[in-house]
């Protein structure tokens, strides 16, 4: 399933891969520098109303957004794998713990460690057009 958007429609792309996930707590983001991951995930979270500042967590390898749902506050893990040389890596460093938490998990660059990823990931790629457009699309492997 593919989709083509403008920067301005985020919201709507948020919406329309909230959807898609249904019950899915996995997310791997896959796309080169500027696609617009950090800035999906963004677009993420404010959908649920998370409070936190979200921003790319390159240097701190993972950071944690709350939301509310009926007066309680759940985690969601924005991972990134960028600056991990591999799999052992990522897990000394808590990613596999994370994604199999049951939180809610986005991960930038999971081509790292592929093999670390939960069955029933979702795989969301984004690529940036000539006209300025980012194409998204989802695969389930």
């Amino acid at each position: 399933m593919q989709k083509t958007f403008s920067e301005p429609e985020i919201n709507e792309i948020a919406i329309w891969l909230w959807q898609q996930m249904a019950e899915r707590k996995v997310v791997a983001l896959y796309g080169e520098m500027g696609t617009g991951k950090t800035t999906l995930v963004h677009a993420l979270c404010n959908h649920l109303g998370v409070q936190d500042t979200v921003g790319s967590p390159t240097f701190s390898i993972i950071n944690e957004y709350a939301f509310e749902v009926e007066g309680s506050s759940h985690p969601i893990f924005h991972i990134d794998l960028y600056r991990l040389k591999d799999e052992e890596e990522a897990v000394r460093t808590g990613v596999e713990d994370t994604l199999y938490s049951g939180a809610i998990c986005f991960a930038e660059w999971p081509e790292v460690a592929p093999e670390i990823f939960p069955e029933g990931t979702l795989h969301v790629f984004l690529t940036l057009a000539e006209d300025g457009k980012r194409s998204i699309e989802i695969q389930e492997k």
